[in-house]
């Protein structure tokens, strides 16, 4: 019998969401995702750290040798994500996507500016921008942006989607593909409602990405279905047949070694019932989302999780770049990151402060004792973290 990700991959387009090569050609999936992320934890593999450094030398010579390193990092972010994305288009034949800076994520007018400088970067290596999606946190000025971004001919993948409000307003505005967080709404209900487990076909992850999936298919939006952030297979068999699933290379692993038969759940051509068709405009948005607590809070709690991941990747570019430049970098680095996490000023980063994953504390933790001191930080920086827990 055939496993359940050959089945999976005959009836929906599966994408590989890491920014780790090896997995991606080890998937041969068709389509690819990443985000700063999912980069900072790549960032940690020896075999990677030959793409930051070219990043790093080419933005010093874009931004000159007197500037002073907080520019060059700045510049290096949007190499970074494109010289990750150019060699993940070597190994895929379709697309990846590639995000734009989080922070930016209630600012319209920065975020198509950004979107254009990464599709002509991505230009001037060769790659059309046919082969790249742009990713955007689907905030009302988010989805303002892509529908603009989209008239231009740039295509885009509206992520941080908890909601059928944002969905509907996705799908108006013309975008290519939305990424509902299928595992990131089971979070939320399994702690509001302290249940410990829901069956696949009662996730209520799940019953968002199928409610939003039977909209579009009825009322014939263009806008592409993908399915993201998935906490177990039960999740993915249940929306087998959508449009496209972006699954960690844990979860592609699974799928390939398990055997069992995979019937389709999700029919474009033959969508269930659903509700009437409407459009929003920004104040329709903006009551629906105050009045959904899970989407309110899963979105924002996505920007600064997604902003965190940016800021951490910005401070180890620092220290990298001090390091090829030959100044004192784990000085720096260990600065950076206590304005990030010293909340108090004490000197110390307690667990409480710290804005990282559990894991990274762990790790720089080595004593114990709950708390960060710049010794700690310091030591930790000069090996391999596992920042793999920051990711979706």
């Amino acid at each position: 019998m055939p496993n359940l990700l050959d089945q999976l991959s005959a009836m929906t387009v599966v994408v590989a969401d890491t920014g780790e090569l090896e997995a991606i050609k080890q998937f041969t999936p068709r389509d690819a995702t990443t985000n700063p992320s999912l980069i900072l934890a790549a960032a940690q593999i020896p075999l990677y750290q030959r793409l930051i450094d070219e990043s790093l030398k080419a933005s010093r010579q874009v931004i000159g040798a007197a500037a002073p390193a907080e520019e060059v990092v700045l510049e290096a972010l949007d190499e970074i994500c494109v010289t990750f994305g150019k060699e993940i288009l070597q190994i895929v034949p379709g697309r990846v996507s590639t995000e734009v800076d989080a922070r930016l994520s209630f600012d319209t007018e920065a975020t198509i500016e950004k979107a254009r400088k990464l599709i002509g970067l991505y230009e001037q290596v060769g790659i059309g921008k046919e082969r790249v999606l742009i990713k955007i946190a689907s905030t009302w000025e988010g989805i303002k942006a892509a529908e603009a971004l989209e008239k231009e001919g740039i295509h885009c993948n509206l992520t941080l989607l908890f909601s059928f409000t944002q969905a509907v307003a996705c799908a108006e505005a013309g975008v290519t593909l939305i990424s509902p967080f299928v595992g990131r709404i089971l979070d939320w209900y399994k702690h509001d409602t302290g249940r410990e487990h829901y069956p696949g076909p009662e996730d209520p992850g799940v019953i968002s990405v199928t409610k939003i999936f039977n909209y579009y298919k009825t009322y014939g939006y263009r806008t592409e279905v993908m399915g993201a952030s998935f906490r177990n297979i039960e999740e993915i068999i249940e929306l087998a047949g959508c449009d496209l699933l972006t699954i960690s290379p844990k979860l592609l692993d699974q799928l390939r070694r398990t055997e069992a038969p995979l019937p389709r759940k999700l029919d474009p051509g033959n969508p269930a019932a659903t509700e009437a068709q409407f459009s929003l405009e920004f104040s329709d948005f903006n009551a629906a989302m105050a009045a959904d607590r899970m989407a309110t809070e899963k979105l924002d709690e996505g920007i600064r999780g997604f902003s965190k991941a940016i800021e951490t990747l910005e401070a180890q570019l620092a220290h990298r770049l001090a390091e090829l430049e030959g100044e004192a970098a784990f000085a720096h680095a260990a600065q950076e990151i206590f304005l990030l996490n010293d909340m108090d000023g004490d000197g110390c980063i307690t667990r409480e402060e710290w804005l990282g994953s559990d894991a990274v504390f762990d790790a720089l933790d080595t004593d114990h004792d709950g708390r960060l001191v710049p010794e700690d930080v310091r030591g930790g920086l000069g090996a391999p973290l596992a920042l793999s827990a920051v990711g979706a």
